[in-house]
């Protein structure tokens, strides 16, 4: 169903906003960006002449017993400091979309697996995308017998820049831009024609800052990906790019981009419907058969969308573990 407003067609279904995709991919193109935004003290002490590395799949054996709760964004990064006192260390990003109680204990227990595992120190530090202004976290400890554990974090509070929008804008940093971004989207949900306005707003400011192509296409591809518009005024962005690439003779994003942009979305859309599958599975199967040794873990983790559907229906009759894992195109290859 649709109805005009101000001269555009605005749908009246309710979209569902998608923060944690855009914000994975941004975190992992603009690591360095997002250190020097949310965290600038962390990012003067890192060595940025070494090649930092991401662990996703060493987190994600650490912690896949600790599943305590929602969040956007869950990143272990190996970095190298400057002063030479460690070879490196490793960083534990998080960022947080919901209020949550046990967030600080999460927190908690991931810094202290993760420092068991490695043995090197461990920086957790948070951004906390919610909206609830009064919430932001910064320690959890716990006192017992005269024994005393506690961990301190350092957090980055998105309404901090609610009131201060335009001086996001006008930063040369890739988070001010996406956290500008996200904060207009909260702002504008269920108003689609604010919402457009933002977001063409956000385009137009990606041509004028002249950035080379690749940046302004990755940039676009998370504002896009984020601001969600109905498919009408979806269409209107793009005849307004199509505008602005030929008022500033700049063509950035043909057609072969603005498919790989659909691609990278549906492909987004697809892993995190994977990861959920699997989380889940993994449930089930410690409900029938304990706890689950390693390498079932890892068959978990790397598993294909049809693996998990069909090792969903054996684990219903299966009468071992490894009869599970029998069934399953990863099993046959």
């Amino acid at each position: 169903m649709t109805k005009q407003g101000d001269g555009y067609v605005v749908s009246t279904k309710i979209l569902i906003d998608d923060y944690d995709s855009p914000w994975k991919e941004a975190v992992e193109h603009y690591f360095p960006e997002f250190m020097a935004f949310y965290f600038p003290a962390a990012y003067a002490e890192i060595d940025w002449s070494k090649a930092y590395i991401f662990l996703d799949q060493e987190l994600r054996a650490v912690v896949q017993d600790a599943e305590l709760g929602k969040r956007f964004v869950d990143k272990l990064v190996r970095v190298a400091l400057l002063n030479g006192d460690e070879n490196w260390i490793y960083l534990h990003i998080e960022v947080q979309g919901t209020r949550q109680t046990e967030f600080a204990e999460r927190l908690f227990v991931y810094n202290y697996r993760l420092y068991d595992r490695y043995r090197h120190p461990i920086a957790s530090m948070a951004v906390l995308a919610d909206e609830y202004v009064q919430w932001k976290p910064t320690s959890y400890s716990f006192t017992v017998l005269g024994c005393k554990h506690t961990l301190e974090f350092p957090v980055a509070k998105l309404t901090d820049y609610h009131d201060k929008i335009n001086e996001l804008l006008v930063l040369d940093n890739a988070f001010a831009l996406i956290t500008a971004a996200h904060i207009l989207t909260q702002q504008t949900r269920k108003k689609d024609l604010a919402r457009f306005e933002a977001k063409l707003r956000l385009v137009r400011l990606l041509y004028q800052r002249h950035w080379d192509k690749q940046r302004v296409i990755d940039l676009f591809s998370v504002v896009d990906w984020m601001v969600k518009l109905p498919e009408g005024l979806e269409q209107q962005i793009w005849h307004e790019i199509e505008k602005i690439e030929e008022r500033e003779k700049m063509q950035y994003i043909t057609s072969v981009e603005r498919i790989g942009i659909a691609k990278g979305r549906l492909e987004g859309r697809v892993e995190g419907r994977v990861e959920g599958e699997s989380r889940l599975l993994k449930k089930q199967l410690e409900r029938r058969f304990g706890v689950l040794p390693m390498w079932a873990i890892d068959r978990l983790n790397s598993a294909l969308e049809q693996d998990l559907d069909l090792w969903g229906e054996a684990v219903l009759t299966a009468p071992t573990l490894n009869a599970v894992f029998e069934f399953g195109r990863s099993s046959l290859r």
